[in-house]
């Protein structure tokens, strides 16, 4: 695959933007030079964004960023609803809200130019987003029976893969709801915090797969042929193996599944149908991957893994943020400098821990570390681009406390915004 087919989206192609020489010296970790500059601003901005996914590996700040991006697109204009699957629920917290659950609920106080714009957050509720699946597919007599069913309830909340697809199913809801625009026009979704940040997009097919997998049709296979000549066959045929079977799951365990199958057979092939709908929904070019890193190896390695797989599955990926960059005030100190400095100050005769030069030299030792943490970084961001040299860079710089409020969102999103100036 050319560098060109890896950003053939027009989208993609409008975003990329040259830098001069000074904007790649307006920070301390300057952008590598083959990098394209990521303009946050013109992503959100632009009326053909429909929906942008935050993805990457967990504990790299995608629930922040894109709590942060949501808010700076409403207050841009934009209609937004923003989506987190964020257990800590510190995206309620900085909203101002009491608590965020499966339904959109306004952030008060946000508002964009002359009055337009509004924000909505949401937080995934598995449990219920499955619940609402059943409730709105299978057969009006059989709700109850699904629910309540043992093999359902253990289904619903536990098997891998469960949570990412809800994720895609809850999408799905929120972008139908959205066609007229006349609800939002703007989903902005924070990915689940993923061993694997490629679990978000393989999940879907996991779960279809195993719903619709031979394994769990052959335990229901009795109770869906009963009564009919093939089904008398099979059933004769299951009943060597039953015995089997029994053992190793328990007759209760095999009478669950059964039932549950039967009941939801109305809506198996639906399960299948709308994770290919929405996986042809990421493909379109209203979409937009921002793919989330924080600026350490297993996080940049992660995020090259992801960019080769929206890549090769020909999905609009906008640009990479990294984010928690570590920045350094005095650029023309080095390390080396620093140390040898803080070791004059050392040598002299006060005793004092709290005398000022032994002060002096603490921040001194202090600000070596941070320029070699500052250059490490820089190292692991060019070999990415090295990789990747057609994928827009961002950067958001590491922040002293931890993002509480709307204030500290709008920071967030405005230094991203900086860093393309």
């Amino acid at each position: 695959m050319t560098d060109e087919s890896r950003t053939s989206s027009p989208t993609v192609g409008r975003r990329l933007r040259g830098a001069g020489p000074d904007e790649q010296t307006r920070t301390h970790l300057p952008r590598p030079h083959t990098a394209p500059l990521l303009d946050i601003d013109q992503v959100i901005s632009d009326p053909g964004t429909r929906i942008l996914l935050c993805c990457g590996s967990g504990g790299v700040g995608k629930t922040t960023t894109a709590a942060a991006l949501a808010l700076r697109a409403a207050e841009h204009g934009r209609k937004v609803v923003v989506l987190t699957i964020d257990p800590a629920r510190r995206l309620a917290q900085s909203m101002g809200l009491v608590e965020l659950d499966n339904t959109p609920r306004p952030v008060p106080g946000v508002t964009g130019p002359d009055g337009e714009g509004s924000l909505d957050a949401m937080m995934l509720d598995m449990k219920r987003t499955f619940d609402e699946l059943v409730e709105r597919h299978a057969e009006p007599g059989r709700v109850q029976q699904i629910l309540d069913n043992p093999f359902y309830q253990s289904l619903s909340t536990s098997l891998a893969g469960t949570q990412e697809y809800m994720a895609m199913e809850k999408l799905g809801q929120l972008a139908q709801e959205s066609q007229d625009g006349e609800n939002w026009d703007l989903i902005v979704v924070d990915t689940p915090p993923s061993r694997s940040a490629l679990d978000f997009l393989d999940a879907p097919n996991r779960l279809g797969s195993f719903l619709d997998g031979r394994f769990v049709k052959i335990l229901s296979a009795p109770a869906r042929g009963a009564g009919r000549g093939v089904g008398r066959i099979f059933g004769a045929g299951f009943s060597l193996v039953g015995g089997m079977m029994n053992k190793i799951l328990g007759t209760q365990m095999i009478g669950e599944v059964s039932t549950f199958v039967t009941a939801l057979d109305s809506i198996f092939g639906g399960f299948r149908n709308r994770a290919e709908q929405t996986y042809a929904l990421l493909q379109e070019e209203g979409t937009a991957f921002l793919v989330i890193a924080a600026p350490e190896p297993d996080a940049l390695r992660e995020a090259a893994y992801f960019v080769d797989r929206l890549q090769a599955e020909r999905m609009p990926l906008t640009g990479l943020v990294l984010n928690r960059v570590t920045r350094v005030n005095v650029e023309d100190l080095s390390a080396e400098q620093a140390v040898v400095a803080a070791e004059r100050l050392d040598a002299t005769d006060s005793d004092d821990p709290e005398s000022s030069s032994r002060m002096s030299a603490a921040m001194l030792r202090l600000h070596a570390d941070r320029v070699r943490s500052s250059q490490r970084q820089h190292h692991l961001a060019e070999r990415f681009t090295s990789a990747h040299p057609q994928v827009p860079m961002g950067e958001i710089p590491a922040l002293a406390d931890d993002v509480h409020d709307l204030d500290g969102l709008r920071k967030v999103a405005g230094m991203l915004a900086d860093h393309s100036r």
